[in-house]
């Protein structure tokens, strides 16, 4: 499965109750985001919450797109990635 990066900015910054509600949140995005075959894995927020890094698993680029709609949420862009990690080239 392709996997994505997705860059968004939430000019009034990203607030996400760290209670039920928020949560519930969460979970509405990854239910939505299941129905065109996307998996939210995980997201880096910026120290001040204006910028969110988000890496996705899903079958397009279009699929990223169409659930950032499906769930109001902002995309500044998508890019196509791999994993590198220090451990890449041991033998």
């Amino acid at each position: 499965m392709p996997r994505f990066m997705v860059e968004r900015t939430f000019p009034e910054g990203l607030h996400i109750p760290t209670n039920a509600d928020g949560s519930q949140v969460c979970m509405t995005v990854v239910g939505r985001n299941a129905e065109n075959g996307v998996t939210w894995v995980h997201s880096y927020v910026s120290a001040d919450k204006k910028k969110t890094f988000c890496i996705y698993d899903g079958p397009s680029e279009a699929a990223i797109r169409e659930v950032a709609a499906k769930n109001g949420l902002p995309v500044d862009s998508v890019t196509a990635v791999s994993v590198l990690d220090p451990y890449f080239y041991r033998d």
